[in-house]
């Protein structure tokens, strides 16, 4: 909690105050060392940590990460050190003469003998002041390289087949959008790309995770977001590399971060902004309820221009008809009679050679008939076969007993030898 005015005034009055006299000096002698950390142990016990409002002075940042400065008035100043961890959430580097608020706490710095101000959060002033100054710069700057043209924003496609989603695999916000999904378009395909979505290196993950999915080329569309939370938690989807990520992205990019009031760099630069990480997934993909009912009115709408337009042919071809036919008729009924007559000649030419085919036909008949064994036949002879169909010539094809078929005109006559004569 933040002290006020009172409790400052409390603590200060809880210093004894300087006496009337001058005190015996004790006989016990310190060391540097002690008594420097004797007076941190007092100051540090004595000052909970505290609002300090001032001007920036002197601003280093060190290779380890660590921050030193001063806070100063028109009166004093005091020196300051920020820890990287706690540096590691600050949005820019506060300029020199900038005023802030430091929330720290009062300490010496025993190897020096130096009180300094070990500082917690460090706050531009007016709310945010900080996050806002970081925002305004890193906004203007695309602006000035024309990231944040509406012209270059990019339609969503109509039905993706597979929508692309960074964000956290644990979070709420990804559950909203496979149910939106799943209830809305069911076919449609999730490919998830987690990602950290707060705290230091999110930024670099969040970009990461975009680079990853456009590489793949399998998503037609990509959400990146997550939950509402302070300015703070939202601050990796205000950082530079996910601001790049997204206006290199090959695919549109939907941006979805926190609730409807947030407003991020990414939702400038992305190519739609949706106010919730829900309202992302309905943006994304089609009602299928609705296509279906939308489908069916168009089958109906359809059918009736098919059947309004096929009424109108026949109209249309009906006045032709009646138009042409006469005019038609006078240019067919010549044309009537000549094939009449070319098909008469046609038949008459047939049937006269139907009719010489069928004399030639004839006379080769009867010559074959004239060669054939059954004019033969035919007179009254007969010829002897066995019973595999060859003619028996001698008599010695004839033994006693021999079953043999006699061909006549007429058929053929099964035989056989009773006996021989000589």
């Amino acid at each position: 909690m933040t002290p006020s005015g009172d409790d400052v005034l409390d603590l200060f009055s809880s210093v004894p105050a300087e006496p009337e006299s001058v005190a015996e000096p004790e006989s016990r002698t310190w060391g540097v060392s002690e008594l420097n950390r004797h007076l941190r142990r007092s100051l540090e016990d004595a000052f909970p940590p505290l609002w300090v409002s001032g001007e920036i002075g002197s601003w280093t940042r060190a290779r380890s990460g660590h921050c030193y400065f001063s806070l100063k008035d028109d009166r004093s100043q005091i020196r300051c050190v920020m820890w990287r961890r706690d540096a590691a959430g600050l949005p820019l580097e506060p300029e020199e003469g900038m005023t802030v608020r430091a929330l720290g706490r009062v300490t010496l710095y025993e190897a020096r003998g130096e009180l300094q101000l070990q500082v917690e959060a460090l706050e531009g002033e007016g709310e945010d002041g900080l996050w806002k100054l970081a925002f305004e710069r890193l906004r203007k700057r695309l602006e000035e390289e024309g990231l944040l043209d509406p012209a270059r924003k990019r339609r969503l496609p109509a039905f993706p087949r597979t929508v692309g989603v960074v964000t956290s695999p644990t979070g709420a916000a990804f559950r909203d959008i496979l149910s939106v999904v799943g209830r809305r378009a069911p076919w449609t395909r999730i490919l998830l790309r987690g990602a950290r979505v707060q705290g230091e290196g999110a930024a670099l993950e969040i970009a990461r995770a975009i680079q990853v999915l456009a590489a793949s080329g399998e998503p037609d569309v990509i959400i990146i977001g997550r939950g509402g939370g302070s300015v703070e938690d939202l601050w990796a989807f205000n950082e530079e590399p996910v601001a790049r990520a997204v206006a290199a992205c090959p695919v549109p990019v939907v941006s979805a971060v926190g609730h409807e009031t947030d407003v991020t760099i990414s939702d400038l630069v992305a190519d739609l902004r949706a106010p919730t990480p829900s309202a992302a997934a309905e943006a994304v993909v089609q009602d299928g309820a609705m296509l279906q009912g939308l489908l069916e009115e168009a089958r109906m709408r359809l059918a009736r221009a098919l059947r309004d337009q096929v009424e109108r042919k026949e109209v249309r071809l009906r006045g032709v008809r009646s138009r042409l036919g006469p005019g038609v008729s006078s240019i067919l009924r010549p044309l009537y009679l000549r094939q009449d007559r070319a098909t008469e000649r046609l038949e008459g030419a047939i049937r006269r050679l139907i009719s010489a085919r069928r004399e030639r036909m004839a006379a080769l008949a009867g010559q074959v008939n004239a060669l054939s064994p059954l004019s033969t036949l035919q007179r009254g002879y007969a010829v002897p076969l066995d019973h595999q169909g060859r003619v028996l010539r001698s008599v010695e094809d004839f033994g006693t007993g021999t079953r043999f078929r006699l061909r006549v005109a007429d058929g053929g006559v099964p035989c056989r030898v009773e006996g021989d004569e000589t």
